[in-house]
């Protein structure tokens, strides 16, 4: 099976869109090993937020497009998003000997990125009015 150049295309341009965000924040906003990385939570959170977005939205008010779940899923928000990073910043969080920030930003991450998830696809669904 040859993969499609536009689909192909497509997770290229989001994930250059998506890099090139991620890049701008990490270095406006860098943190300091052994500290709350914000800028990574945060913009993990709003990506997975605008990965429940995209995907409920494509998927079941638009008309269906073998490109946009491949640019916005795949390639904007793949390349937002940074699980490394995440990685990487609790490694320095541990070195520093900082365990307790450490398990409660991987927990806070988890937690707060399901949050996002379901919040955005509950505003899809209900057609932006939030519903409990």
């Amino acid at each position: 099976m040859r993969p499609d150049p536009r689909e192909l295309a497509a997770i290229f341009v989001g994930g250059f869109a998506g890099a090139v965000v991620r890049a701008e924040l990490a270095d406006r906003f860098a943190a300091d090993p052994g500290s709350w990385p914000w800028e990574t939570f945060a913009v993990n959170i709003a990506g997975a937020f605008l990965l429940g977005w995209f995907v409920t939205r494509l998927q079941e008010r638009l008309p269906l497009s073998a490109y946009r779940r491949p640019l916005l899923g795949t390639g904007f928000c793949g390349a937002l998003t940074t699980f490394s990073t995440m990685q990487v910043e609790l490694l320095f969080m541990l070195d520093a000997g900082r365990t307790g920030l450490a398990l409660t930003y991987a927990a806070a991450s988890v937690v707060a990125g399901f949050v996002a998830v379901l919040l955005a696809t509950n505003l899809v669904r209900t057609g932006g009015r939030l519903r409990a």
